[in-house]
């Protein structure tokens, strides 16, 4: 047989690079959450035991970092820094970014290009939602026919667990959900302890949840109490409820119980909250100018309660995906091991694929690691079954705690702490040489 190649270099979130010897390879755009970056972490350590992968390289700030060509040499930090990337929430070790490569940026794509071939790099991986799958796909597609030996890979990311189709064929769940998922079932717990000592005076307790246009989070606050016990009502972007029916329904669990903790979506319609929109397109919930909840509380109040006192409201913010605390066992081996996969694909030259997650059959939780087009993730849409909602619209079923339960795992994750102060991953600021002349990203001029 001939010679095996010289070994690669790769590209991480939009990383990328590699010394001129080697082929580069890299990954992709690393966005905000508990277990990200223990994904990360499985891309890298799966790379230093592979005989034809050299350097992992790491786009400062995603994407944006490729236009830039600013480039974290990952392989060259300690194995300490690295193992800490388990412990670490969101990416403020690498850098994320709201900056999406769209139809007509013809010269960002170019850009993209010419950055990969200038560090010589062969694997790009993609980390996040649809999004960043399509862009994987994409950019994979353009390198080739560019001439370049380019394998593109999707590594899937994101708390909505949106990503995939309804069916749960393309993947199961979505590294990341699980964490929040338990992020929400201890809130919820708190919240009714909050509640049930200060119902006579704040009979309603309505907490915000993300969740844009699909309901897996606010979903998970049921986890919090799956025999139905407290007085919990739910609602997603998809409840079949409008603000007058919530008030209602609310109204009647006061009479019954005298207080009600509500979980509402930040995506339930409630009408015009002066929505501030991200790089995306997306509505930025958080920068709007009201929130879900205080319109909420607003219209309870204004409107009258079936008991005395009023109505107030908790809008927990980022810390929903970044509180590290709060992160599931369970997601964070699974993340791990996405990431190992994603480095396989590469490494085998499996382009154009997604590493994912799927669940085994049977009663008893236990999955295993594949593949799946990314041409089919990114054309996919999950939504939330209609079958796991229940018959009044603002709960629901034990379908639904079924699936999620696994996800959060049983016990609390240990984190390692100096001085009291929790021990993060800090980087080495080890770039790789520019080549290029400077640029601007094109929708920034």
């Amino acid at each position: 047989p001939p010679p095996p190649p010289p070994p690669p270099t790769f590209f991480l979130n939009a990383y990328a690079g590699i010394p001129d010897p080697l082929w580069s390879r890299g990954l992709g755009d690393v966005y905000k959450r508990q277990v990200i970056n223990n994904t990360v972490r499985g891309v890298i350590e799966a790379a230093r035991q592979m005989d034809n992968i050299g350097t992992v390289y790491g786009a400062h700030h995603g994407i944006e970092g490729v236009l830039k060509e600013e480039l974290i040499d990952l392989t060259a930090q300690s194995e300490e820094e690295i193992s800490l990337l388990r412990y670490t929430p969101a990416a403020g070790s690498i850098g994320t970014c709201r900056y999406k490569l769209k139809e007509g940026q013809d010269e960002d794509f170019k850009r993209v290009i010419d950055v990969l071939q200038a560090h010589n790099v062969g694997y790009f991986i993609y980390i996040g939602g649809n999004d960043s799958m399509d862009t994987a796909n994409k950019i994979a597609q353009l390198g080739q026919d560019r001439g370049m030996d380019l394998v593109g890979i999707g590594g899937p990311k994101t708390i909505d667990n949106d990503v995939g189709d309804s069916e749960f064929k393309l993947i199961d769940h979505t590294p990341g959900y699980g964490s929040t998922a338990k992020y929400w079932m201890h809130a919820v717990q708190c919240a009714n302890e909050e509640n049930r000592g200060s119902c006579p005076a704040d009979p309603v307790l309505v907490l915000q949840a993300m969740g844009r246009r699909i309901g897996y989070i606010p979903a998970a606050a049921r986890l919090a109490d799956p025999n139905r016990e407290m007085p919990l009502q739910i609602y997603m972007a998809e409840s079949p409820c409008s603000l007058a029916d919530m008030a209602d329904n609310i109204n009647d669990q006061l009479k019954q119980d005298g207080r009600c903790i509500v979980v509402v979506s930040e995506g339930f319609d409630v009408g015009d909250l002066g929505e501030v929109k991200d790089g995306f397109g997306h509505t930025s919930f958080s920068s709007s100018q009201i929130t879900v909840a205080q319109t909420v509380v607003n219209y309870l109040n204004a409107n009258g309660l079936a008991a005395s006192g009023a109505a107030r409201c908790n809008v927990p913010g980022t810390d929903q995906r970044h509180s590290m605390a709060f992160a599931s066992t369970v997601d964070l081996e699974e993340a791990y091991y996405a990431g190992q996969k994603a480095c396989l694909l590469a490494a085998n030259h499996e382009s154009g694929y997604m590493a994912n997650i799927l669940r085994s059959p049977g009663d008893i939780y236990n999955v295993y690691y594949d593949k799946a087009p990314l041409s089919e993730v990114a054309n996919s849409e999950r939504t939330f079954p209609t079958e796991w909602i229940s018959e009044n619209g603002f709960d629901v079923t034990d379908e639904f705690v079924k699936y999620a339960k696994p996800l959060v795992g049983e016990g609390m994750v240990s984190i390692p702490m100096i001085d009291g102060r929790q021990r993060m991953t800090r980087l080495e600021p080890i770039y790789a040489t520019q080549k290029l002349e400077a640029y601007v990203p094109q929708a920034k001029r």
